[in-house]
């Protein structure tokens, strides 16, 4: 299996964020995945793939705060 893309988001203000994710989520082919880092816990956009994609989408945590979170999001094949 391929690397991981790494898409740090922490840089981007709040509003740009998940348009960026969901392009980057887009992009995959199935079985291709992609490492969030965020400032917080991305827990809402979570809830957001579930509505979109549910079934889709694979969602691994990686590192869980304090300051950084890691998450692994993948396209189901």
């Amino acid at each position: 299996m391929p690397e991981a893309k790494l898409l740090d988001v922490r840089m981007l203000i709040p509003a740009e964020r998940h348009q960026l994710i969901f392009e980057t989520y887009e992009n995959l082919k199935p079985g291709e995945s992609f490492l969030l880092v965020n400032d917080h816990d991305p827990k809402p956009l979570y809830y957001q793939f579930e509505a979109e994609h549910n079934g889709e989408f694979s969602w691994k945590y990686l590192l869980q705060g304090p300051q950084t979170w890691q998450v692994e999001i993948g396209r189901t094949a």
